[in-house]
């Protein structure tokens, strides 16, 4: 699943005018962890102590635009919290989790969801992607985004 996924944000991001992307071998990590787990990395980095769906934590800074080094970062993902959020949105798990791999994936490439401006350039490469991956808009119908 992880391979399709970088795939599809390849695809669209080589089409993308704000982004190049790398030619050459990249490497991520993509962890999954539990909501308790999750909550701990949180309340460290992000000083908020609670579960969150997905961490991204990029191996260097970069602006949307940007070449990215040969190692892009982190992922982290709560299957916990995933499956809950799944149900609750009546998708598939693995519809979701495709969703929040595209969104951390997104991140290590130095997007962001900050401000409205950010969102909506961030949350429209994400629905493409998804899209390449067959999968419908997720924030269709939804005034709520992505927590910052």
């Amino acid at each position: 699943m992880a391979e399709r996924v970088l795939e599809a944000a390849a695809k669209v991001l080589e089409k993308d005018e704000r982004q190049r992307f790398p030619k050459t071998a990249t490497e991520l990590s993509l962890v999954f962890t539990d909501d308790e787990a999750i909550r701990a990395i949180n309340a460290k980095w992000r000083k908020k102590d609670k579960a969150t769906n997905v961490l991204s934590f990029p191996a260097f800074p970069i602006a949307p635009g940007q070449m990215p080094g040969p190692m892009l970062g982190d992922i982290i993902i709560a299957r916990e919290t995933v499956e809950r959020e799944a149900r609750e949105l009546e998708k598939s798990f693995e519809d979701h989790l495709s969703h929040l791999m595209v969104h951390g994936f997104l991140h290590l490439f130095g997007y962001d969801h900050m401000n409205n401006d950010e969102a909506e350039i961030m949350e429209g490469l994400e629905t493409r992607i998804l899209a390449v991956l067959g999968l419908s808009d997720p924030y269709e119908g939804q005034d709520l985004k992505m927590e910052p």
